[in-house]
């Protein structure tokens, strides 16, 4: 089995760009296994109200439309299709997730930019790219 981690965040054109790049592999019907995951990102905010934390309002059951939008595409596509929810640095639970589940290769969506902005990806994909100890396919929308 050939198991692809597909990083998902809140943009569905995006989760559906990479759920295509992943159901696209060769003989992905009978022999890939997609883990889609979906990262709450970490942050801490302070005011005259107080101090909100992100594990305050943390759900691991709360994914947002894009997951559920990629597992849809993907339920026809692919061998098997799972889910699940992590809470940190985006970047840093893709990596561990990957390790983790003995990723094959990570599907990352990639955002649309100008000209020279395609020169460079965002950071987090950036971050994956270099860092990942398996192939990195990202996929850019239209």
């Amino acid at each position: 089995m050939y198991r692809v981690l597909l990083p998902v965040g809140d943009n569905t054109d995006r989760a559906l760009n990479a759920a295509e790049a992943a159901g696209d592999f060769p003989n992905a019907e009978e022999e890939v296994e997609v883990v889609i995951l979906n990262v709450f990102e970490e942050f801490e905010v302070s005011g005259e109200a107080g101090q909100v934390n992100s594990e305050d309002v943390w759900d691991e059951t709360n994914y947002p439309e894009s997951v559920d939008a990629a597992e849809e595409y993907l339920e026809s596509r692919v061998a098997s299709v799972s889910k699940r929810r992590e809470h940190g640095d985006v970047a840093e639970e893709v990596l561990a997730v990957a390790e983790e589940i003995g990723a094959d290769n990570i599907v990352m969506g990639g955002r649309q930019r100008s000209p020279t902005g395609k020169v460079l990806f965002g950071s987090t994909t950036q971050s994956v790219m270099l860092s990942a100890s398996c192939p990195v396919t990202v996929s850019l929308g239209e």
